[in-house]
Order: structure tokens, then C-alpha cells, then sequence
């Protein structure tokens, strides 16, 4: 395992490398999603590290040992996609990609802005949604008008930031709540819109054990020192995405493309009423194939490693 900085721009990106440097096979890059780590993928480098692929695993900027510019503006998808793409440059200059929660967003925006240095590309959790014509902020807000929604809770700057910081089981709370043995997810619920995002989580004892307490360790150490101003920027530079649109807007994904997710991660109802996962490879012109597992929440490629890279291995060995 080596670890190494890559550059883009003024941001500097923290990136584990696991495998051969001289394998015969393009390399995967792995990007995590909200609120987690390059350290998310343990499961999937050790996989395929040992098959015999060069694989890595990024900290997002604003996570972990990557920078964490302190703009709104910093964080947008074409400023991630950018980011993704130089490390994608670090490691022979053309790759395959995963990528979980707002990972997924970000590898899907890599392979249509950066769409020459993606060979393939499996997204987990969020299927490839093309930009449209109306802000999802302003949809939320029509959807959950007078109700709480995550994502407009994080909005004005420091809010979130204060909750989470008070409470030392944020981490262990938020993983639990949208796992497949929460029975209420902490992303979509019947609460009044001044609620705070912890009203009502708990952590339970014991704690499910594809979270072990080395795991939760990681991650909140890791939290506690680069704060939580970096995660949540991403969820308020969604207008700034719809501003940007333009080179994406409407395209579909041409490279070979997977879809992999837990049955009862709360993404999938979004929006009330609708399966985002019914038809998850419209907007993919290559579209190899949806696994859905039974009975898994949000933590698709933790909670389910094996079944996880399964799946995975399955759509790079047939490209």
C-alpha cells in the first residue's frame, strides 16, 4: 500500500494505491460520497488489489487528509470532476471508476467532462440523473414543503456544522440511520422542517458489526480534525452545479456503465412515489446491469463487501 498527494490546481488530494504498480489491467479509482473517507473502499482494495489490479482510493477535498478550501464554490461537480480526473492523470492518465453516495455524482460528472480518461464506470447508491431544467434544491423544496429534508437543513452555513460537532456519536448515528437494519432513515421522514437532523437517531448497542469500533474510529478522528464545514459545501454548491450545467446538460453516459445498491437505502424514494433504481440505466448508452442486495441500506460497498465486489469484479472482467 503507498499513499500519494496529487495536485489539482491550489488543492491537494490525500490518495491510498493498493496493487501491482505493474498491472497488466487499467487501474479503478474509488470515490467516496458524504460523510465518509477514501477509507470507505477498504473492502473493495484489498479485493482487487488482490486480483492483481492497481487500485486507489481518494479523500475528497474537504475530507480527511485532502484539502478543504473553505468557499461554497470549491465544491462544485466540475471543480470534484477536476479533481478526479488529475488523480485519474497520477495513475497512467486513463482509469475505471466507482463511486458511492455524492461519489457516484462525481464519477458519472468525470466521465462526461473528462469522458477520455474514463473507460468504464460503476456508480452505487445515486444512478446517473442528467442535469434538467430545474434546480433540485428549488424541487426539494417543493416536495418536502413543510417537512424537514436533509439537504435543505444543511443549507445556511453553521447550522449543521454546530449539530454535528456537539454530538460525539454524530458518525455512528448518521451510519446507522441509513443502514439496512435502521427501520427509520434519517434522510427521509415524517418530521416538522425545524427539526434537527438528529431528532429521534440513536445508536443501538451493540452496533451492527460491518461497522466495527476500529472503523467508526477512522472515520471520527478524521472528522474531528478537518471539521464538517468541506462535507456539507458540497450539498450547498448545488446551484452553482445547475449554473454550470451547460457541457453536461442532458447527456447520457457512453462508457460501460453498472448500477449497484442496497434495496432499502433511502435514495431510492427520493422522491415520493418513484424508484429511482426501477430504471437506473436510462441514461446510459452502455448500460451493463443494476445489482440491487437484499436487504442492505445505504453503506452499499461496507455493510456488503462480499456481494459488493462481487458485482464489481463481474462488470470490469467483462469489458
Amino acid at each position: 500500500m503507498a499513499e500519494i498527494t496529487v495536485r489539482n490546481g491550489d488543492v491537494n488530494l490525500h490518495v491510498r494505491v493498493e496493487g501491482p504498480a505493474d498491472s497488466p489491467y487499467l487501474p479503478i479509482l474509488c470515490v467516496h460520497g458524504w460523510p465518509e473517507l477514501g477509507y470507505s473502499w477498504r473492502h473493495q482494495l484489498a479485493h482487487f488489489a488482490g486480483l492483481g489490479y492497481r487500485i486507489a482510493a481518494m479523500d475528497v477535498r474537504g475530507y480527511g487528509a485532502s484539502d478543504k478550501p473553505h468557499a461554497i464554490a470549491a465544491y462544485t461537480l466540475s471543480q470534484l470532476a477536476g479533481d478526479t480526473a488529475a488523480v485519474i492523470d497520477a495513475l497512467g492518465g486513463r482509469a475505471i471508476l466507482f463511486g458511492h453516495d455524492w461519489g457516484a455524482p462525481i464519477v458519472w460528472q468525470t466521465a462526461l467532462r473528462h469522458t477520455d480518461k474514463v473507460a468504464a464506470v460503476a456508480g452505487l447508491s445515486v444512478p446517473h440523473l442528467p442535469a434538467g431544467d430545474v434546480p433540485f434544491l428549488a424541487l426539494a423544496r417543493q416536495i418536502y414543503a413543510g417537512k424537514f429534508f436533509y439537504q435543505l437543513y444543511f443549507q445556511p452555513e453553521g447550522v449543521a456544522e454546530a449539530e454535528f460537532e456537539a454530538d460525539p456519536q454524530a458518525l455512528a448515528k448518521v451510519y446507522f440511520a441509513l443502514s439496512g437494519g435502521a427501520t427509520e432513515s434519517a434522510l427521509i421522514n415524517d418530521r416538522p422542517a425545524d427539526s434537527k437532523f438528529f431528532t429521534g437517531l440513536t445508536v443501538p448497542d451493540p452496533y451492527p458489526a460491518w461497522m466495527t469500533r476500529a472503523d467508526l474510529a477512522v472515520y471520527e478522528a478524521a472528522f474531528k480534525a478537518g471539521g464538517w464545514r468541506g462535507p456539507f459545501n458540497r450539498y450547498r454548491a448545488q446551484d452553482l452545479d445547475f449554473e454550470e450545467r451547460g457541457p453536461v446538460l442532458g447527456r447520457h453516459i457512453t462508457q460501460p456503465a453498472a448500477f449497484i445498491a442496497g434495496t432499502r437505502d433511502p435514495v431510492r424514494h427520493f422522491i415520493p412515489g418513484v424508484d429511482l433504481y426501477a430504471s437506473a440505466g436510462a441514461a446510459c448508452d452502455d448500460f451493463r446491469g443494476t445489482t440491487l442486495i437484499e436487504g442492505i441500506g445505504h453503506w452499499v460497498q461496507q455493510e456488503a463487501p462480499a456481494e459488493t465486489n462481487a458485482a464489481l469484479q463481474a462488470f470490469v472482467e467483462g469489458l
